[in-house]
């Protein structure tokens, strides 16, 4: 099982101008004093930006993480959170994916990412 697996993101958009992530705030998601963790934020952030940048490339390339910003604006204790991930910048050798992080009820933005990806060679 992996990491999307285990804490339940769901895919509800998919293309190289848009990928749309959502969780449901459960228990797993919090840190110690009962909001979500921050690096949830950066997981959804990165996970929604990698699933589309490799809708971009070919087969032989993979988006490999190489660097993210984060900035969380709002906590969260409950609901569902809505991940929007666009691209800034679609090179030959990095991408660069804007990604803002919503309370789906609310619609209230909780945090904003930038992630960068380096188009990788991938070898089964």
């Amino acid at each position: 099982m992996n990491i999307i697996e285990l804490l339940g993101l769901k895919t509800t958009l998919l293309s190289a101008e848009k990928t749309i992530v959502e969780v449901i705030v459960s228990d797993r998601l919090m840190q110690p004093y009962g909001i979500v963790h921050g690096g949830i934020n950066a997981l959804l952030a990165e996970t929604a930006a990698s699933l589309g940048a490799n809708e971009c490339l070919p087969d032989n390339l993979v988006p490999v993480g190489v660097s993210i910003h984060t900035n969380h604006l709002k906590a969260v204790s409950h609901g569902i959170l809505v991940a929007i991930a666009t691209p800034v910048n679609i090179g030959h050798s990095l991408q660069v994916w804007s990604v803002s992080i919503f309370e789906k009820d609310t619609n209230t933005l909780t945090s904003i990412s930038t992630v960068t990806m380096k188009n990788q060679i991938f070898k089964k």
